[in-house]
């Protein structure tokens, strides 16, 4: 009776890890976005060239996703219209790309509750030694307040969304 637990545990570690980093049809090379709405309610990113939707993927969020990032530490993703305004080739992260979080309202909102709002808000993939568990990363919100894809996905997307590329964070 053990064995055939065995066997069948091992067989779902396999299909999960194997599901986990099963590919989807990638980004064309040369796709470019301009703009990229997050859809922190659906746990979507979505990349779009003018109004057309160039790819959605599937994400995870701060560890306290709902409702705006007010301070450091809150564990929630910014909402509101930012920029992605520079890259970090070499994160913690698999790639990052950041968000220009806080912007002067969200100063103004944090020193009226007497608190520093934070920074340091990041779209980028798996911890560095985690890009193994692929999709399996999304069964939880667990970044302090970034948006997190697959390393694969994160790939698609740095290649695709300039420096520079208004990011709207929705509810």
């Amino acid at each position: 009776m053990k064995r055939v637990a065995l066997i069948v545990l091992s067989g779902v570690i396999v299909c999960a890890v194997g599901w986990g980093l099963w590919p989807d049809t990638p980004l064309p090379d040369d796709a470019k976005a301009d703009l990229v709405v997050v859809r922190k309610s659906d746990r979507i990113i979505e990349l779009y060239r003018g109004s057309e939707l160039l790819r959605a993927y599937p994400i995870s969020l701060g560890r306290h996703p709902v409702g705006k990032k007010q301070q450091q530490g809150d564990g929630r993703t910014p909402e509101g219209e930012y920029r992605l305004d520079y890259r970090n080739p070499n994160s913690a992260f698999h790639k990052a790309l950041h968000i220009s979080y806080p912007q002067s309202d969200d100063v103004a909102m944090a020193r009226t509750l007497g608190v520093d709002p934070g920074g340091l808000v990041m779209v980028h993939g798996m911890k560095n030694g985690f890009g193994w568990l692929g999709r399996l990363a999304r069964v939880i919100d667990w970044t302090d307040g970034c948006v997190a894809v697959t390393n694969r996905e994160m790939d698609e997307i740095w290649r695709a969304v300039p420096d520079g590329t208004k990011i709207i964070l929705r509810p």
